[in-house]
């Protein structure tokens, strides 16, 4: 009996390893004394370690008795799970809706919101069987009005405690209220209330996150609209909010010139970072879709000789690739989705913006990945394309504010709750909703690095960049903004030289993309290029088939899509079209 009451009760914390911030907010919910408390504290400040160690402390005083944590996605059931295990808390990371109670031996149970949405009854039954602690974790995603906020007010309102989680300060419509959290009115909209915060400038300045170098590039971008004209435009000076658009679409095609030199200028960086003191550092590459990740991960093969960890939303594997990439000893990471918020690689110290995502919550949550500070003299270096929309929020990173939190609009699965970028603005303002163009061409080039909210460039009057100060690129204090711009111009010259130099030894990168392109097709993966070549082989041979038999080409068309069923041949897949393909041949 004994033995059993000492594996229920978790070992009490060793509070002179917590934070300063993480003392002050255990005292303020002890202070409180409330069924609901809501703690905003900055990505990468240790919202975890807090969490845990307050539920320990309540379930020694037999305040609670069961822990329930509610997560975002999949993946970070098991994180939890594992934190939890290291403060002698048992929970169970594999709880599904179809079971029922928590198995003897275990403090609660870990889920996420999507399953919470599936069958709050359950959940419900759980909670109020045992006094019971649930932490919300990233309490934005419980957005009321929706399936799951409704579901996680009934399944959770009538716990003994709730402790809420969130890494931003979040602005609701009334009508798309957070349940158990406290707001007060901005304007149209209401604004949440934190019990206790905890911002990236106060964390900076206590050296729990690292200081980030926001290193943008430019670059002229050429494509072809959809009335023939060929078009140029730069990232920096696009102009209207459309052509910036367009610009920007190109900009990250990989199979131009923007994205093989930024992904030229953080392997510099990695690679520095290893040899002035941190061994294992790594960057992250943030992709928008499946297809530009793979094309990305061969850029970065070509550039680097390396492979990267390719982690993409929808691979079973994905979890136990990002823990792998956590503790190898791999350079890079090409991801889609699943580095975002809780994801925790704290040798992550760079990150490519290569995704036209651009929510302030998302650029808050995913910058958030590489700021985790592990030492003093760690910092992180943030690469991004020269717009506007993401200029204006790398500049206000150092400033605590409340941002607008835009509900998620689908409950299908753990994967639609992964990040609030997956959800843009508005179609005429997402770099992916550009009709009728074609990409051509891009470059890129160093045009200027953040500070204090301001843009810095290179000038003849820069002050002189030696080598000996070079090895100290982005530590705050040692270099002025002046002099790490200046450093960063006089590189770029050296990484055009390097991307042309793999072009010539690899071929051209262009190629390179497109060859892993063609290996997709293989699998049945193909890119658009393989598509449109096909799309133009179909075309030609229902021209040619129009000609010899006289039948109109709508009708060949028609006949085609009868014989080789599925979509137009505008919106099918490369397999489809190459069957289509074939099968004309064989009518010729």
């Amino acid at each position: 009996m004994g033995a059993q009451q000492v594996s229920l009760a978790p070992a009490a914390p060793h509070h002179a390893r917590l934070r300063l911030w993480q003392r002050q907010a255990l005292a303020a919910y002890d202070e409180a004394n409330a069924a609901d408390f809501l703690v905003t504290a900055t990505p990468g400040a240790g919202k975890t370690t807090f969490a845990l160690v307050l539920a320990g402390n309540l379930l020694r005083r037999r305040v609670v008795d069961r822990v329930i944590v509610v997560a975002p996605t999949d993946h970070l059931r098991t994180q939890w799970a594992d934190a939890a295990a290291e403060f002698g808390i048992f929970l169970d990371p594999t709880m599904s809706n179809a079971q029922g109670p928590v198995r003897d031996g275990a403090h609660g149970y870990v889920t996420t919101y999507a399953q919470v949405a599936g069958r709050p009854a359950i959940h419900a039954a759980r909670s109020r069987r045992k006094k019971s602690l649930v932490i919300l974790d990233e309490i934005h995603h419980a957005g009321d009005g929706l399936s799951w906020g409704d579901a996680v007010a009934e399944a959770f309102d009538e716990v003994h405690r709730r402790l809420s989680l969130t890494g931003t300060p979040f602005r609701t419509k009334s009508e798309e209220r957070i349940p158990f959290v406290t707001y007060e009115v901005d304007g149209d909209l209401l604004r949440s209330q934190a019990d206790f915060a905890y911002g990236y400038r106060q964390a900076l300045g206590d050296h729990v996150v690292r200081p980030v170098v926001f290193a943008a590039y430019t670059g002229v971008s050429r494509w072809r609209n959809s009335a023939g004209e060929v078009i140029a435009a730069s990232l920096t000076d696009a102009g209207t909010k459309s052509v910036e658009a367009a610009a920007w679409k190109t900009a990250l095609d990989p199979s131009g010139g923007w994205v093989p030199h930024v992904i030229a200028a953080m392997d510099e960086r990695i690679t520095h970072l290893r040899e002035t003191g941190m061994p294992d550092a790594a960057g992250l590459v943030l992709a928008s879709d499946q297809e530009d990740a793979r094309a990305y991960a061969e850029v970065v093969r070509r550039l680097t000789g390396e492979k990267p960890a390719l982690i993409l939303s929808d691979d079973p594997k994905a979890s136990k690739k990002i823990e792998a990439f956590r503790v190898s000893d791999q350079r890079m990471a090409v991801c889609v989705r699943m580095i975002s918020e809780g994801v925790d690689v704290p040798r992550a110290a760079c990150l490519a913006w290569m995704t036209s995502y651009r929510t302030p919550l998302f650029f808050s949550q995913a910058v958030g990945r590489v700021v985790r500070a592990r030492g003093k003299h760690e910092s992180a270096t943030v690469f991004l394309p020269a717009v506007r929309p993401l200029l204006a929020l790398a500049a206000e990173m150092e400033i605590d504010r409340n941002f607008v939190m835009m509900p998620p609009t689908s409950t299908a699965s753990d994967d639609d709750l992964a990040d609030p970028l997956d959800m843009p603005q508005g179609p005429e303002d997402h770099p992916d909703a550009v009709p009728g163009m074609e990409i051509l061409e891009s470059d890129a080039s160093f045009a200027h690095v953040l500070h204090s909210g301001k843009a810095v460039t290179a000038s003849e009057h820069s002050s002189e960049v030696t080598g000996d100060e070079a090895d100290y690129l982005g530590l705050p204090g040692l270099l002025s903004p002046e002099q790490t711009a200046s450093l960063l111009a006089q590189r770029d010259s050296d990484l055009r030289r390097r991307v042309d130099a793999a072009s010539r030894d690899h071929g051209p990168v262009r190629q390179a993309a497109q060859a892993t392109r063609a290996e997709d097709l293989a699998a049945g993966q193909a890119g658009w290029r393989a598509a449109k070549a096909l799309r133009t082989d179909v075309n030609q041979l229902v021209g040619q088939l129009s000609a010899r038999t006289g039948t109109p080409h709508a009708q060949v068309h028609a006949q085609l899509r009868r014989a080789v069923p599925g979509p137009a041949s505008a919106s099918a897949s490369a397999d489809l079209l190459e069957r289509r393909r074939e099968h004309l041949m064989g009518l010729l």
